[in-house]
Formats: structure tokens, C-alpha cells, sequence
């Protein structure tokens, strides 16, 4: 554990590839740390996908019947947000770098100057509109936010509105806004994953 501290804190990079082996070069970073002894080093791994409705050359979001209901239901598909990067949670030392840099298919550490120099990492406001996407929600995250903060909510009904965080529900991800709606002072509730700091 002291070791840890020595070395850096846990942080958010950025590994870079080829587009369309992103999915691929997160299960090679999976097994390596595990081979590797890195597991205390290597975190999360994560490739940025959405999943959004697949549209078909009509405009209309394309169906598909369900086997067990016989009903159509509208149909989606997985899309990559970021093609070419996969994100890497990691404490950076020799040798989690050292294991990174030589995994198949990576081309890079994007913050990286060269010359034997250790990359940056990605800083917390940008790594969190990566996650919210996903709708994946870090506890840390939390605690960039407090009652009276001004957001934008980002998704939604009320997406593009700006207003003032009046509470914040941990246990339900649930964050009440004072807004403005058609002219009058509104209480809305809002997803976690679907706000932002201005």
C-alpha cells in the first residue's frame, strides 16, 4: 500500500489503437494484468459504446421480432464513441506502463511526449462525460457536485436546460434541478449520468 502512494495515484488514461480493435485490445490488457501481476495497478478497462437505434435507409428505427413474445420490437445497435482509443484506469508505474505500451495492438498512450517520458492522464471532467455516457457512474464523481451548482442537463426531456442542483440522491442516482420552464420556476428530476457542470 505505501508503495502505491510512492508511485502516483489512480487515474484515467488513454490507450490508443486501430479502429475496430478497441474491443480487442481491452480483453488483451484484461488477461496481461492478470498474467502480469497488475491487478493492483490495472483497473477498469473500458471500451466508450452507446447503444443507439439502428435506423434503416427509410429514416425509421429498423424492427426485429422477439422469439419468445412473437411481437416486433424496435431494434438498436452498438455504437463505438470513441474509435481508436480504449480507456484504462491505472496507477501509472514502470511496469503498467511497460505492460500497456507492449500489448498487441496498441499503437500509444495519447499524453505521451516520447523519449522515455510517462503519459498524462485524463482529467476527471473530461473522463466523466466518457463514463456518463456509458452510464457508468464512479462514486468519485459525486463529489464534484454539491447543492447550488449550476449544471446543463446533457439527456432527457429537459435536455439543454440549465439550472441549480437543490439535492443529490446517492442511493437512486436521482439529482432534483431548479430550472426555468416555460417561464416559470421548476423542480425537475434528473438522472446522475445525464447532468454536467457549467
Amino acid at each position: 500500500m505505501e508503495e502505491k502512494n510512492k508511485l502516483g495515484e489512480k487515474a484515467w488514461y488513454i490507450v490508443t489503437t486501430y479502429a475496430g480493435n478497441e474491443k480487442k485490445v481491452a480483453e488483451n490488457i484484461e488477461l496481461r494484468k492478470v498474467s502480469m501481476g497488475l491487478t493492483d495497478y490495472v483497473f477498469r478497462v473500458l471500451v466508450a459504446e452507446e447503444e443507439v437505434p439502428d435506423i434503416g435507409k427509410d429514416g425509421k428505427q429498423k424492427q426485429i421480432k422477439n422469439k419468445e413474445t412473437g411481437l416486433y420490437e424496435p431494434k438498436t445497435k452498438i455504437l463505438n464513441l470513441y474509435p481508436g482509443y480504449v480507456f484504462v484506469e491505472m496507477i501509472m508505474t514502470d511496469d503498467s506502463w511497460f505492460m500497456i505500451r507492449n500489448t498487441p495492438r496498441v499503437t500509444g498512450i495519447a499524453g505521451s511526449s516520447g523519449g522515455g517520458q510517462k503519459p498524462t492522464p485524463v482529467t476527471g471532467k473530461e473522463i466523466e462525460t466518457v463514463l456518463k455516457r456509458m452510464g457508468v457512474v464512479d462514486s468519485s464523481m459525486y463529489d464534484r457536485y454539491h447543492i447550488g451548482d449550476r449544471i446543463k442537463i446533457m439527456s432527457g426531456t429537459f435536455k439543454d436546460f440549465e439550472g441549480t442542483i437543490s439535492r443529490i440522491d446517492k442511493e437512486s442516482g436521482l439529482v432534483s434541478i431548479d430550472t426555468v420552464f416555460f417561464g416559470r420556476k421548476t423542480m425537475v428530476e434528473v438522472g446522475f449520468t445525464d447532468i454536467m457542470r457549467i
